[in-house]
């Protein structure tokens, strides 16, 4: 096959998903790296989108909603493509990546033909989630690393500290202490 026939060739399909519903599958070997598809929709404000979906079963965990930032979430089931389609997944083979504030859907490893192809949503917990969210956003896509739900991991709760007993320290290291350096801040790739 020539590369310009596999140019020609789509990267994937949209057919009946063992996971839920609909999912992408690719059609053709992706490269790790490879950015798969843009998730496209109608871009709106929150407000809008939760005046859109007001009347909505609190018990149906089913959206077409990304958040792109603090003002903007694209609501696919206006205007979307076919990358509302991909499914959640625990050990993903893809990621979403934030550039420009437009979300690219990217391989994290290369993907074989009739693979499906899925990202971590994790979706954002609030205050003031109903009682059985876990089981609202249950994760049915079956790997071995499976957290059972679609929503971000819970945040640790951390442990207090133990006070440190007590020692003579030098005139120098009590400086240091009450003048830590200062570190250089690492920034995070966006989700």
């Amino acid at each position: 096959m020539t590369q310009d026939a596999r140019r020609r060739k789509p990267l994937f399909e949209v057919r009946h998903s063992r996971i839920h519903g609909y999912g992408v599958f690719a059609l053709r070997r992706i490269r790790r790296g490879t950015t798969v598809i843009e998730y496209l929709g109608d871009r709106v404000s929150h407000e809008q989108a939760d005046e859109r979906y007001e009347d909505k079963d609190p018990k149906d965990g089913h959206t077409f909603l990304f958040t792109v930032d603090a003002k903007t979430v694209i609501d696919a089931g206006v205007d979307g493509n076919e990358a509302r389609f991909i499914n959640h997944g625990c050990d993903p083979n893809c990621q979403t990546v934030n550039t420009g504030r437009r979300i690219f859907i990217e391989a994290l490893r290369t993907i074989q033909p009739g693979e499906e192809l899925a990202y971590d949503y994790q979706i954002q917990r609030d205050d003031d989630d109903p009682a059985d969210v876990e089981v609202i956003f249950a994760c049915r896509c079956g790997a071995q690393s499976c957290r059972g739900s679609m929503l971000e991991a819970p945040k640790k709760k951390r442990k207090s500290k133990k006070p440190a007993s007590k020692k003579r320290v030098s005139k120098k290291a009590a400086q240091r202490r009450a003048h830590p350096r200062k570190r250089k801040a690492v920034r995070k790739r966006p989700r």
